[in-house]
């Protein structure tokens, strides 16, 4: 005799719906390897396009020396190869720049609430052409430092630029311009979330000051001192605009607050008011 025992059906494990974005130590690790594995993507095809516009990319690279009376010269037979790895390379980074800082910021969110995560593509919309900009910046200093270096050369004698020298002081010009544009963007964002306020930027604004010098310094080639102050201009008034930005977006918060504690505290009054209230029962008529 059989017995009809009923199946209870299978349900489906939904995961928690996470808002607050918390994560454990192995869902970050597996978070950075899934954007880095993005923007490797991203770097290849991106080093794959840059091999097709070796030709022009070097034009435009050699031309500033050409035209400050200096020439570039290869010094191995292999130098051609080497030099096409490395511009292919430079491209592929220049180009892939909307996938990995938008990978970096969105590794960073994750841990945030999930209104503050809807922020990332705002961020990394202006993020992107701040390092364009800073490259295209640095490639227009970029003569003014060759007329520099060039013209301290003596009379009666030829300068001769070796590639394997003078590329990677351009790919150091140009990308510490273009990663230094991001600075002010991390510092906006940071203060959105919650994370820097404006207090802590102004109470360390010496600090700064002198960390914009420092990188200015480090990025112009042998001091020049056109490529410091090129690069520490732009850095000082955009720092300045993100100080700004996150002082005023301090006061709406603090603002913010104090209206809900506010409203808070006259929810939890009211509350307490009534139940302090005496409350009257009628006793019923008893006739005897």
């Amino acid at each position: 005799m059989g017995t009809n025992a009923k199946k209870t059906p299978r349900t489906k494990k939904k995961r928690a719906k996470n808002d607050e974005g918390r994560m454990s130590l192995k869902e970050h690790l597996v978070e950075a390897r899934n954007r880095l594995f993005k923007s490797l993507i991203a770097l290849a095809l991106g080093t794959i396009a840059g091999f097709f516009l070796y030709d022009q990319l070097l034009a435009l690279i050699i031309a500033p020396v050409n035209a400050a009376g200096g020439s570039v010269n290869f010094t191995a037979v292999m130098s051609p190869f080497d030099i096409m790895i490395k511009v292919a390379l430079f491209v592929g980074l220049v180009v892939s720049s909307p996938v990995w800082i938008y990978q970096i910021w969105a590794f960073i969110v994750p841990g945030l609430k999930k209104k503050e995560r809807r922020m990332s593509m705002a961020f990394a919309g202006v993020a992107v052409p701040l390092f364009l900009f800073g490259v295209a910046m640095a490639y227009f200093i970029l003569p003014f430092a060759l007329h520099f270096f060039i013209g301290l050369t003596p009379e009666n004698s030829e300068i001769l630029v070796t590639v394997d020298n003078y590329l990677p002081f351009v790919f150091r010009l140009l990308l510490a311009f273009g990663l230094a544009m991001l600075v002010p963007v991390l510092m906006v964002g940071l203060n959105m979330v919650g994370v820097l306020s404006s207090k802590v930027i102004l109470k360390n604004w010496r600090i700064t000051v002198f960390l914009i010098a420092l990188v200015a310094a480090m990025a112009a080639p042998g001091g020049d001192a056109i490529t410091m102050f090129a690069l520490a201009g732009p850095l000082f008034i955009t720092f300045a605009a993100a100080t700004l930005f996150c002082f005023i977006n301090d006061k709406k918060r603090a603002k913010k607050q104090r209206i809900q504690d506010a409203e808070n505290e006259r929810l939890a009054s009211g509350a307490m008011s009534d139940i302090d209230a005496p409350s009257t029962i009628e006793e019923p008529n008893s006739q005897l």
